[in-house]
């Protein structure tokens, strides 16, 4: 079984930044994890992806955070990281971080709030 924990979240003024982590544990290993994403989820609104990273280190973004987040990952420390900024209020959401492990296994974390107000 593997955990995936977020952390990170928060409330920040538009413009401001923030950075998510989501570290993984239980029966998995560095080289295990395939791809690794970043997903949200707006209150009355369907879950979308926002970032993706393979273990190539190809990625990918939805076109409203393109320039504004980063996605990485240090795969050594098993732990995924989404860099955001210049939030926007339309970024308020909770974050979901998702690994692809040993090619077939999908996994979610349980979430991250991040509000974006004045």
């Amino acid at each position: 079984q593997v955990q995936l924990v977020e952390y990170g979240g928060g409330l920040v003024q538009p413009g401001e930044s923030l950075r998510l982590s989501c570290v993984a544990s239980g029966a998995l290993y560095s080289s295990s994890i395939n791809a690794m994403a970043w997903y949200r989820q707006a209150p009355g609104k369907q879950r979308e992806f926002v970032a993706r990273m393979t273990n190539l280190g190809t990625t990918n973004y939805t076109d409203s955070v393109k320039g504004r987040f980063t996605i990485s990952r240090d795969d050594a420390q098993l732990t995924g990281y989404l860099q955001m900024n210049s939030l926007k209020p339309e970024d308020t959401a909770v974050y979901y971080c998702n690994m692809l492990v040993f090619d077939v296994l999908n996994y979610w974390g349980q979430g991250t709030q991040v509000t974006v107000s004045s």
